[in-house]
């Protein structure tokens, strides 16, 4: 492929798999090459009532880009990294790794309660087993709900119910002032009618009124750098939970780009590719493949280049929480790859593949990793 064409990149259509494309192209186009953004429909964009992590496959939301690529239809692909499967096929590399946005996760409330402050019994809504298994770690009592959606689905998930209580109050309250023939005034009990009330609302809580009530959070965990990328993050109330204890997935905040080894490759690396967040990336990868807990065991790999040392933090649990192994290990930069192996290793020999292997026992569908 020659890059005196247009290069093509596949992508998602979610607002957030867009926003992380333009991102990519914009950074292509910024040395004056054509670039094209093609969507394609991936089989995790079909799943509608399961959770990601009952797709019972891994690379939902990544295989039909990379397929595209494969194929030579389209030229490169752009994926949220983490997504990605540590077993790539030969033909394909990562061509692109750019520079890591926020990496932990966040707990969003409606009023900014912390973790420590829920009541008990709370309802916490996360996709991931991972999250889930964090959060039971340190709150057991916590019950761990089901969320599925886009980011911004979320979201309005957890607003929607008592965004829906207070408007079905209002709608009744000024039906009955309205029928009540001896009220004088019939905005006796609020100051305005229902539909002034709702025009007052952020776009955002209009949005959440108009999905149809379900389960009921208190609070729900997810990326802080989805949020950010899909513009909530400012109008939400949350706790940013510290990466290097509440660990996050492997690879989380970061954007990537598979190719195939040819020119349009050598092109997105010299533009694109962020050195440091490659070698992250490498030894969270080489870490979670070495373990291979990529499917169903709640794995959390964090690691941040300083200096000459990529400082690394690794958990693996049960899917309860109840049990756990975990490490903190200053890897050689010169040699963070088989660094990596080899603290894998140790972390295996020291229960964590047990572990990896009860949660299998327990999901024999070697369903996805759901974050």
């Amino acid at each position: 492929m020659s890059t005196h064409g247009t290069l093509q990149l596949a992508t998602r259509g979610s607002a957030l798999a867009r926003w992380q494309a333009e991102t990519v192209k914009d950074q292509l186009a910024s040395r004056r090459q054509p670039v094209e953004l093609v969507t394609v429909e991936t089989e995790g964009d079909q799943v509608r009532d399961e959770l990601i992590h009952q797709l019972g496959t891994t690379g939902a939301f990544v295989r039909s880009l990379d397929e595209e690529v494969l194929a030579g239809e389209l030229n490169a692909a752009v994926h949220s990294m983490k997504d990605m499967p540590t077993d790539q096929p030969d033909d394909l590399v990562v061509a692109g790794v750019l520079e890591r946005g926020p990496p932990g996760d966040v707990l969003v409330t409606r009023d900014g309660t912390a973790l420590e402050d829920l009541p008990e019994g709370a309802t916490i809504g996360t996709s991931s087993l991972r999250r889930g298994a964090q959060l039971l770690a340190r709150r057991p009592d916590l019950d761990i709900a089901g969320l599925r959606g886009n980011v911004d689905t979320r979201v309005e998930k957890l607003l929607a119910p008592p965004l829906n209580s207070e408007h079905e109050r209002r709608v009744e309250a000024w039906r009955r002032e309205m029928d009540d023939e001896e009220s004088e005034d019939p905005h006796t009990e609020f100051e305005c009618p229902p539909e002034e009330w709702v025009d007052g609302l952020t776009e955002l809580e209009q949005a959440a009124l108009d999905r149809e009530a379900g389960t009921e959070y208190d609070a729900i965990c997810l990326a802080e750098a989805g949020l950010a990328r899909s513009g909530l993050l400012d109008e939400l109330h949350y706790e940013r939970l510290d990466p290097t204890s509440f660990v996050p997935a492997p690879a989380q905040g970061v954007i990537a780009v598979t190719a195939l080894d040819d020119e349009a490759t050598e092109y997105i690396n010299d533009t694109v590719d962020h050195p440091p967040t490659r070698v992250e990336t490498t030894v969270e990868r080489t870490v979670l493949a070495e373990l291979g807990g990529g499917c169903v065991a709640p794995v959390g790999i964090y690691a941040r280049l300083q200096g000459d040392m990529v400082s690394t933090r690794v958990r693996v649990l049960s899917q309860d929480g109840t049990e756990e192994v975990s490490d903190a290990r200053d890897l050689p930069v010169e040699r963070h790859a088989q660094a990596a192996a080899e603290f894998a290793a140790d972390l295996a020999d020291r229960g964590a593949a047990d572990l990896i292997e009860e949660a299998r026992r327990e999901d024999p569908d070697d369903a996805k990793r759901g974050e």
